[in-house]
């Protein structure tokens, strides 16, 4: 199918930044199978910030929300992708707005996906469908690689977007972070259904502080996120301590450091995953064998599965995250930092 050993390809995923990372291991896979490749990655402005120097990323194009708004729109984004003389376009995220960018492009091959996972109108659009069988998003990602015959890949995230907060985390007064190890406790989600209470991750937060000698970090995005982690903080009994204002960059650099993360099915824990970071996730409305952390010594905790369609799940309540205990959770880490070999420092004598 691939016509010659330097085309040019085109990744249409947008958004969002989980999504995104979780996509990175595909754009890895073609740089492996297409040395001389010119790859670019069509996205939004927030999945953009996890992508920008990354080494098998030779462009970056980066559309505001809602890009086909309008037909000058249209026209603009037809130009400007069918001068890039475009081969292959790679559609993972499976919704018109994707593989339209791609039909625009004029690339004679458009891969994507089959129903169900190719939704709306991306199976009309794009001409080469695959067939998923995989279970976790990351490894759905990478089918898209079995129409041009590539090998299956090791999965690598390589991200260098803790690089660039590098000044700022040589700054420890700055970041107002613990000079021990510590636990990145994330409370946000982006669906109220994946959201579970503020009481219970303080809980948790005692636990590893009492148990595991570790202080729990709870970053934040915006004023409602903020109110949330400063509940958990007020509850803790000194436990966890509220993260310093963080752009993506420094919350990689914050997760990276961390020795283990808790919390939601959202963009920050895929995050840590491809920082490396030991993680235990919550899912209630998404199912954790699909959208839980990838690879080895991770724990997805999830008491049942909250049926429904996206759009049904997105506007559910989330009873199936309050059906997690927080002993299920304790338990989770316990088996993290365990079988990562994590000892809690000794204590020093007052």
């Amino acid at each position: 199918m691939v016509a010659h050993t330097s085309p040019h390809i085109l990744i249409t995923r947008l958004s969002h930044l989980g999504d995104c990372i979780q996509t990175v291991p595909l754009l890895n896979a073609l740089r492996d199978a297409f040395p001389k490749a010119h790859i670019t990655w069509i996205a939004e402005p927030l999945g953009a910030q996890v992508l920008q120097d990354h080494h098998s990323l030779d462009e970056l194009m980066i559309v505001p929300k809602r890009v086909l708004r309008s037909i000058p729109a249209v026209l603009h984004w037809r130009q400007r992708l069918q001068s890039k003389a475009f081969d292959i376009a790679l559609d993972p995220q499976g919704l018109t707005k994707s593989a339209l960018l791609g039909w625009l492009s004029g690339a004679p091959t458009r891969i994507g996906f089959a129903r169900p996972n190719g939704r709306e109108l991306s199976p009309q659009l794009n001409n080469v469908l695959v067939q998923s069988s995989a279970e976790n998003v990351v490894d759905r990602y990478l089918e898209l690689l079995q129409p041009l015959s590539a090998p299956t890949p090791k999965v690598r995230f390589d991200l260098k977007v803790a690089q660039r907060a590098s000044p700022w985390v040589s700054q420890s007064t700055t970041r107002r972070l613990p000079t021990d190890q510590y636990v990145v406790m994330n409370a946000s989600a982006g669906w109220a259904s994946r959201m579970w209470s503020p009481e219970r991750f303080a809980q948790v937060a005692q636990v590893l502080a009492r148990k595991w000698n570790l202080t729990s970090v709870v970053p934040w995005a915006g004023a409602a996120e903020r109110i949330v982690a400063e509940q958990i903080v007020a509850v803790s009994d000194g436990a966890a301590q509220l993260a310093p204002p963080t752009s993506i960059a420094q919350l990689a650099a914050i997760v990276e450091q961390a020795r283990l993360y808790v919390g939601t099915d959202s963009g920050p824990l895929h995050l840590a995953v491809a920082m490396g970071t030991r993680c235990v996730s919550l899912h209630g409305t998404t199912l954790a064998a699909k959208s839980g952390p990838y690879g080895h010594g991770h724990k997805a905790v999830q008491a049942y599965y909250q049926h429904g369609s996206s759009t049904r799940r997105r506007r559910a309540t989330n009873k199936a995250m309050q059906a997690i205990s927080v002993d299920m959770v304790c338990a989770a880490c316990d088996d993290v930092l365990q079988e990562s070999a994590w000892q809690p420092p000794v204590k020093r004598a007052a």
